[in-house]
């Protein structure tokens, strides 16, 4: 009957099909049965981690194990749904989760290649396996993954299927999901993405670690120009379309940066309210975080922080290179060791490890990770000067491991270093305390430690406003005259030794008035003040202010600033002379919102004109903020006069042998510290006061807050009158002294001859208090969460 051998092959073929049908039937009927149900799918809930915002919007930090964004499929661009067919599953709309024909294709590639080297996962199945499988490579395993894969088709529309595809899958760096991957690789969401990019991302399922373009950028690159290719033949685009993604430049995020604004230090104190209230919960739940910051502010006190401390290092000079290699003559293995130099060294803020190929005192010249070379010149090397010269022993030569960055408007590379001095700032609203701006170091990553709320450092000059106010409250006015000879105590008075105090300039002179030595930062007067107003009805006047007694003793110290503080306690403090004598908490968490958009907290902070409680007479709130206007005006603060605006006060602060410098300052919006010190004390320089290294860090970034906002000023409050005096005596003049004296002194110091006093004598009670919010124990902002809703 069967003449011919190919009727036997034939009917080998048709035994063994037939055959493999009832064995596969048969292992269809034993698995079906026994696979898992489809409520994951159905009712799916990504780990979506803990995301924190600014109150404008801006992403400020993520915490979770796994990166993901849920993106609804209706909300996901045509392109990225086309690209990731093209390169997945060409007949996903087709087929009903198994692929025949790529099957087929398959088993032939396969039997002809003599070895595994091509699959036939559908999207559908790679849906299963993602949700339900392992990844192990067994007959059972993937007749169970095709026996779900249809299943699934069977209860779930191709939309749907492929909403949990692109929500689901991994793609590299920790990113799970194409929304989350775009954020990773690009730092913009899906919908912001060019073709080019959504080919980029559709290319990683296949093998994320491989066509990882942070790892490999020309294997990733490959791959996407297949999608690309791919898609030109299933007909998504046209060739000029093709032509154009291919060409497109690509910018990967290189960084670990995942945030829109560097928030790093807020973001953690947000991260540890919400675990001390939720849990380990918070980091899969989804829950979404809006706090008050502002990015433009945040923006700008970065800058300002940054700045602030590469100014201070240029100005003590360049320590050297971080570490030093040998450069082999042979290029490969030169390339090797720069390599090898570089790969465990992460850029920190803006500052790019290199190795220096060649110096001279006229070029430096340095190869960056990735090997791109660049050239240092011109006055980028004024401040390495000696070491590019080979001067004082100090070498500068080639396979230094050094630190680089871009500067100007039109980038020019300069020698940089990580800095060992540290800087912070906290900015704040006075009307209710929202926190605006927070730095709390140069580099979270470096260093966790948050010297805005951690940080307890003497606070110098910049505590004498709080002992000023205490004395006006006893009696004193801004043209009260103090002594300001030389002083001598003891060893009881100042709770440790005898103590000659000296002004910082070591002048002394004959009686000045009180706002004279606030504007000048007089040590001794200052002394003198709390001298006859006593310590401990200062040290209790403090608490006002939200300061702990306890951390103030009541020796005559205080009066410098001996006592320790916080950034962010100095902050509130000084809101109550901002707001005009208002105690305030600050807070930096507004909302809080589930994955799903329901609000849970919603903050209710005490604001100036409501539930905020009075603390000090506004009286004495605005004549403190004349006298420190002096400071910005005339006084040790006077180079803030280069932002233009009248509407400024504040007061410096320099500690013994420099320790630790400050400038605090205000004007009716907006209330900013800055800080300046190391984090193990030790003198920042002779010469490095408030002045010098706190106020331009402040300058610059009150210059960016307060751009285009209109000044406002402080308006007199009833009970104050103004009286012409004798700046020489503080005494009342007559008509006719005040004429004469006017015309000789015009223009030097005009408006202190017009002074202010608390219309009746002796001063009203003082009002009553809540000393902060609640606790018992005052001095110690902290951030809370905010009420939560029933």
């Amino acid at each position: 009957m069967f003449s011919k051998w190919w009727h036997y092959t034939l009917a080998l073929i048709v035994s063994l099909g037939v055959v493999g049908t009832a064995l596969a039937g048969l292992a269809a009927a034993l698995i079906y049965p026994n696979l898992p149900p489809l409520e994951a799918l159905t009712d799916y809930q990504p780990k979506l981690p803990l995301r924190i915002y600014t109150a404008d919007g801006a992403l400020i930090g993520e915490f979770g194990e796994e990166r993901r964004a849920f993106i609804a499929i209706d909300k996901v661009p045509a392109y990225m749904k086309q690209a990731i067919v093209a390169a997945e599953d060409e007949r996903f709309y087709t087929h009903g989760g198994v692929d025949t024909l790529g099957v087929l294709r398959a088993a032939g590639s396969n039997l002809l290649s003599g070895g595994a080297k091509e699959g036939a996962s559908t999207i559908t199945m790679q849906v299963a396996r993602n949700f339900f499988l392992s990844n192990e490579k067994t007959f059972t395993r993937k007749l169970s993954e095709a026996m779900l894969a249809m299943k699934i088709e069977h209860n779930l529309s191709k939309d749907k299927i492929l909403e949990l595809y692109i929500n689901q899958i991994y793609l590299g760096q920790r990113a799970y999901g194409f929304e989350a991957a775009a954020r990773t690789y690009f730092g913009k969401s899906m919908r912001e993405l060019s073709l080019a990019e959504f080919a980029m991302l559709a290319g990683l399922p296949k093998a994320p670690s491989r066509y990882n373009p942070v790892v490999n950028f020309p294997r990733a690159k490959a791959r996407q120009e297949y999608v690309l290719g791919r898609m030109r033949t299933l007909k998504f685009i046209d060739s000029p379309t093709w032509q154009a993604a291919v060409k497109k430049k690509l910018v990967i995020r290189q960084t670990r940066r995942q945030a829109d604004v560097s928030a790093d230090y807020a973001a953690e104190m947000v991260r540890q309210a919400l675990f001390e209230k939720y849990g380990e919960s918070i980091y899969s739940s989804g829950y979404k975080v809006v706090t008050t910051l502002l990015r433009t502010q945040q923006t700008a006190a970065n800058r300002a922080v940054w700045e602030g401390i590469a100014d201070y290092d240029q100005r003590h000079g360049y320590r050297g290179p971080e570490n030093q290699i040998g450069l082999p003559a042979d290029k490969v293995q030169r390339e090797a060791a720069i390599a090898g130099a570089l790969e465990d060294l992460a850029p920190v803020s803006d500052m790019q490890p290199a190795v220096v190929l060649s110096a001279s005192p006229k070029l430096i010249r340095a190869q960056l990770h990735g090997g791109t070379v660049i050239d240092i010149s011109g006055s980028s090397l004024k401040w390495v000067a000696n070491w590019a010269a080979g001067k004082k022993g100090r070498q500068l030569a080639p396979g230094a491991v050094v630190r680089v960055q871009a500067v100007g408007s039109k980038p020019q590379w300069r020698l940089a270093q990580l800095p060992e001095v540290e800087a912070a700032l906290v900015a704040l609203d006075p009307k209710d305390g929202a926190i605006t701006a927070l730095v709390g170091g140069f580099d979270f990553h470096r260093n966790k430690f948050n010297r805005v709320t951690q940080a307890w450092r003497q606070p110098g000059s910049s505590f004498k406003p709080f002992i000023y106010s205490a004395a006006l409250e006893k009696g004193y006015t801004p043209a009260t005259l103090i002594e300001n000879a030389p002083l001598s105590l003891s060893a009881e008075e100042t709770g440790s030794a005898a103590w000659e105090p000296k002004n910082y300039d070591g002048s002394t002179s004959g009686p000045v008035r009180m706002r004279t030595a606030l504007t000048r930062s007089l040590n001794l007067v200052s002394i003198r003040i709390l001298q006859a107003i006593g310590p401990h009805y200062a040290r209790d006047y403090i608490r006002r202010f939200g300061f702990d007694p306890a951390r103030h003793p009541p020796y005559l110290t205080m009066a410098l600033g001996a006592g320790s503080v916080t950034p962010l306690q100095m902050a509130a403090a000084y809101s109550v002379f901002a707001n005009g004598g208002f105690s305030i908490n600050p807070y930096l968490i507004d909302k809080v919102f589930d994955k799903d958009g329901r609000l849970l907290m919603q903050a209710s902070p005490q604001q100036v004109g409501g539930s905020a409680p009075r603390v000090i007479d506004p009286r004495n709130a605005w004549l403190m903020t004349s006298m420190m206007q002096d400071v910005v005006r005339y006084g040790t603060a006077a180079r803030a006069g280069q932002l233009g605006r009248s509407d400024l006060a504040g007061k410096t602060g320099t500690t013994n042998d420099a320790l630790d410098t400050w400038f605090a300052g205000y004007n009716p919006d907006l209330v900013t510290i800055t800080w300046m010190g190391y984090d193990q004390p030790r003198s920042l320089g002779r010469r490095e006061t408030g002045s010098q290294s706190a106020l331009p860090i402040w300058m610059n970034f009150m210059g960016s807050a307060l751009k285009g906002a209109p000044q406002k000023g402080w308006a007199m409050p009833g009970g104050i009158i103004s009286v012409k005096i004798d700046p020489a005596t503080g005494a009342r003049l007559s008509e006719t002294v005040w004429d004469t004296l006017l015309g000789n002194t015009l223009g030097v110091e005009t408006p202190s001859l017009v002074e202010h006093f608390y219309q009746e004598f002796p001063p009203p009670e003082a009002p009553e208090t809540n000393w902060g919010d609640g606790s018992g124990i005052p001095g110690e902002p902290a951030i809370h969460l905010p009420e939560t809703l029933p």
